[in-house]
């Protein structure tokens, strides 16, 4: 599977993935979201959608390269308006299958996690980082704006007020302030990626089913506002019980 990739490294785990991005160079090289970047996350996407067995895809930076510090701005320089409108909607199209899959995506950052890198946060369901992460959304002083669905998930996620705020002033924010404003959810200063994994080995006990209930109920609830329906549904799902079967059919 791994021969697969060029810019991710993949670890199969107990009933999850690690994917770790490490693009393909020299050492200092940092991890930037480009098309061959973003058409390998793809078929992580869709195969651990497709493995049952799956329950989550934790997403993390190689050391010393960050998390993910956007989107690839030398190749998004060089593309038509057409090019530009077609890698807008991959990143669009990509980070909303993530929202919507049937299991859990976490991002385990380190590091830099900006403009792109940050739209690819949001679209987790889980966000950690160590305590000298560094969030942003910079593209307001290059010009840019955000096409991969920032624009909808940061104000979601911490506010209208504040996400003006980050993406006009284009501010550099610690990971204390970020886990302030409700953009993270925990900050450690140990090994971010062992404590997700501790994490995900918990919440994947109940089985992907539960997991896939309980997002799609929240997904309707939130985006439909049909909360009282949904909750009947997820009542009957458990009550099928398709709630407390594991992925894999057990």
């Amino acid at each position: 599977m791994q021969g697969e990739f060029r810019h991710l490294r993949l670890a199969e785990r107990r009933g999850y993935w690690v994917v770790v991005f490490d693009r393909a160079g020299t050492s200092a090289t940092p991890n930037v979201l480009g098309l061959d970047v973003l058409a390998e996350l793809r078929t992580v996407v869709e195969m651990a959608t497709r493995r049952t067995e799956i329950a989550a895809v934790i997403l993390a930076g190689a050391e010393g390269k960050g998390f993910v510090a956007g989107a690839d701005l030398r190749e998004v320089h060089r593309l038509t308006p057409q090019e530009a409108f077609a890698f807008s909607r991959l990143g669009q199209q990509l980070f909303r299958d993530m929202e919507r899959a049937p299991l859990l995506f976490i991002a385990a950052i380190d590091g830099y996690c900006m403009g792109g890198g940050l739209d690819l946060a949001l679209a987790c369901d889980w966000r950690y980082a160590t305590a000298r992460s560094v969030f942003a959304h910079p593209g307001t002083r290059l010009g840019l704006l955000t096409g991969w669905g920032g624009t909808a998930r940061l104000p979601r996620t911490i506010g209208r007020a504040e996400a003006l705020r980050l993406f006009l002033t284009a501010e550099h924010i610690s990971a204390a302030e970020a886990l302030r404003l409700g953009l993270i959810h925990r900050v450690t200063d140990g090994d971010v990626l062992a404590f997700a994994c501790r994490r995900v080995e918990a919440a994947i006990r109940s089985g992907r089913r539960l997991i896939a209930c309980l997002k799609d109920g929240m997904w309707e609830a939130t985006r439909a506002r049909r909360g009282y329906t949904w909750h009947g549904l997820f009542l009957g799902c458990v009550s099928n019980g398709e709630g407390g079967k594991r992925g894999d059919g057990s």
